[in-house]
Formats: structure tokens, sequence, C-alpha cells
């Protein structure tokens, strides 16, 4: 699969992308919403090993800026019985320009028409206000919520967040 929209290239992630994953875990690994997701490993085996299982998926995409090669995010999904959970990540660098639901967008269309996706979900902290801005001008409207930890303290103790359900009510 391969898209462009008016300044993306999208694609499935390949093998040798891992270098640019690995380029948006660390920068991910010093944000302030690092706490409110799972952890991707950084070290070099760990991220191509990864890369390889995430390409067999053809869930994982990489995203461009069109005609340049450096990786500046990824857009993902897991399939739920027909319903997708979307997955996001940019570099910090590339933040607050629209990539994100140009990107989003383009691809979750692209999984309705050719992969017969039914519906979308996503869940993301609701402390994590531009991701819950995102989800809402892509159409997801938040119906639950829920308490969630995936990393833990300095002392150990779980570092407990309010977790948003979110479920896609469409733009068509």
């Amino acid at each position: 699969m391969e898209l462009n929209t008016d300044r993306l290239f999208i694609r499935e992630i390949l093998c040798n992308d891992w270098k640019g994953l690995q380029r948006i875990v660390i920068d991910f690994g010093t944000s302030e919403y690092r706490y409110y997701d799972m952890h991707f490993p950084a070290k070099e085996h760990a991220i191509q090993e990864l890369v390889i299982q995430l390409a067999d998926s053809h869930l994982f995409f990489a995203v461009f800026l069109l005609g340049t090669s450096e990786m500046i995010g990824y857009i993902c999904f897991h399939n739920n019985g027909g319903h997708y959970d979307l997955g996001f990540c940019f570099h910090s660098e590339y933040f607050g320009k629209g990539y994100g639901f140009e990107g989003c967008l383009a691809v979750m269309k692209y999984m309705k028409q050719f992969c017969g996706a039914e519906g979308f979900t996503a869940g993301t902290a609701l402390a994590n206000t531009p991701s819950c801005k995102l989800l809402e001008k892509l159409g997801f409207v938040c119906k639950d919520t829920e308490e969630l930890s995936f990393h833990k303290d300095e002392f150990g103790n779980d570092i407990i967040f309010q977790g948003g359900s979110f479920v896609y009510e469409g733009k068509e």
C-alpha cells in the first residue's frame, strides 16, 4: 500500500525503516506524554526485531513528507473483528502542522475502501490534549474512560491516568 496526500507519502513499514522508527521512539521517550503509552524498545537489535513483526502485520504505516526519505511518524491499527483501533505517533519536530490529521484521514479512508474496515476506535490519555483534539477532529467521540497504567514511578508504584475510549462517528 502506498498513499500520497497533499504533503505526505504513506506506505506500509518496511524492515529497513527501523532507524526511522527508532528516531521517533527515542523522541517520544522525552515527551511529557510517554507515561500514557506502552513502551517501544529503542535499542538497535530490539527495534529491528519489532519492525519485522510490524511489517508482517500489514497494519503499520510509515509516514514521510513528500519527496523526502526521513520517516516523520507512523500510523497503525489493531484489527478487532472488523473494527480497527487507531494508533499514531509523530516526531515532535512535526507537531502542530496537521500531518497527523492528514495522514490518519488518508489511511482510515484506505482501510475502509480496501480492507473492509467497518469502524474505528482509539484510546488515549485524557491528559494528552493534542491526541484527544486530533481524534475529535477526525470524527471520534470519547464514549468511556478507565484508569490505566503502563509505567511505574521511581518507587515502583503504578503511574495511573484516565484513559479515554474513542469511537469513530464519521465525517463521510
